[in-house]
């Protein structure tokens, strides 16, 4: 059945996901903060900035006013970066009606109050649209998802009827959806494993070969999973499309952001430098310092996230780095 689907961000993810929601039927329209861009996309039927050569299908609608992208939706979806989500969320919760789902598609962890994106958007809305917020996360390239590559994701909520409801909203014939009610583990596996991707860039940057980002990836899951099962999520989780899936293809695709930047500072060039240079943010840069104090807040150990935080903010040297973690105490696996 059809839904009326308002997309908040028209980065390469939002846009991505609008184009997709319009191909299986839906009734989209697409909101973001440049006024330019949007009138481009309008006119062009295509997002020249961020997914450059993939058509708009018809029945997608730029909007340039965020009240008319959230008039009479079913369902709001938040694809802006995590730093901006707060913000967003006051917006709309003043120019919304109606009871639409809540989803966010945004990945990360808020610096000042470590909170998830899902529990911000539980915090602005209030109780009474609480039940009805939910995340979307899994390996997911945007390209990959507007040409409509198979692709797989998990859609999390509190209530499993409201999981279930956004899993049908969101699934096409090569977009599947699991729904599941680990909105916890499901968050932290998305905004964690950007930051491991950092590290898997910064070793493929210094030249290290498949051991040492096998390493990076299988250790990364393990902090992952630690800090998630602390705040309450199911171990099982992680093993799956938000925490194992999306780590392995973040710390291992050519279109990755994180390990993109992780590479180019292994190579030995200036986080500044980098940061300016790229158009779209790279979550794991900000989430690297939000994670660390999130872990050490509640008395988890991840060593790569803690090497992370000392290479992009106090200047360590990227092979001190990699030499740190491979000289720490040995330990039993399960530890």
């Amino acid at each position: 059945m059809p839904n009326r689907v308002g997309v908040l961000g028209a980065g390469s993810w939002g846009t991505a996901l609008a184009i997709h929601l319009t191909r299986i039927g839906h009734d989209v329209r697409l909101w973001g903060r440049e006024a330019d861009q949007l009138r481009a996309m309008a006119e062009r039927r295509e997002n020249v900035a961020y997914l450059k050569g993939v058509r708009f299908p018809d029945g997608l609608t730029p909007c340039l006013r965020l009240d008319e992208a959230c008039d009479a939706r079913d369902v709001l979806v938040f694809v802006c970066p995590s730093e901006g989500i707060r913000g967003l969320a006051q917006a709309v919760r003043a120019a919304f009606r109606g009871m639409p789902f809540l989803v966010t598609a945004a990945k990360g962890v808020e610096q000042d109050t470590r909170l998830t994106m899902s529990s911000i958007l539980e915090e602005v809305f209030g109780p009474e649209h609480a039940r009805r917020v939910a995340v979307l996360s899994g390996p997911s390239f945007a390209r990959e998802v507007a040409v409509d590559m198979p692709t797989a994701v998990t859609a999390a909520a509190r209530d499993l009827a409201v999981a279930e409801a956004v899993q049908r909203v969101f699934t096409g014939a090569h977009f599947r959806v699991y729904a599941s009610t680990d909105v916890i583990g499901v968050e932290i596996g998305g905004a964690v494993k950007n930051v491991i991707a950092l590290a898997a860039g910064v070793s493929d940057g210094l030249g290290f070969g498949h051991n040492s980002r096998a390493a990076i990836i299988t250790r990364g899951l393990a902090e992952i999973t630690r800090l998630a099962v602390r705040l309450g999520a199911e171990r099982h989780t992680l093993a799956g499309l938000s925490g194992m899936g999306d780590l392995v293809l973040t710390c291992t695709g050519d279109l990755s952001r994180n390990r993109t930047v992780g590479l180019r500072l292994g190579r030995g060039e200036k986080l500044a430098d980098i940061v300016a240079s790229m158009r779209e943010v790279a979550e794991g840069v900000r989430n690297t310092r939000s994670v660390r104090d999130l872990a050490h807040g509640v008395g988890v150990e991840m060593p790569i996230t803690e090497q992370m935080y000392q290479l992009l903010y106090e200047g360590k040297d990227p092979r001190r780095v990699l030499g740190d973690l491979m000289s720490r105490g040995l330990k039993r696996e399960t530890d």
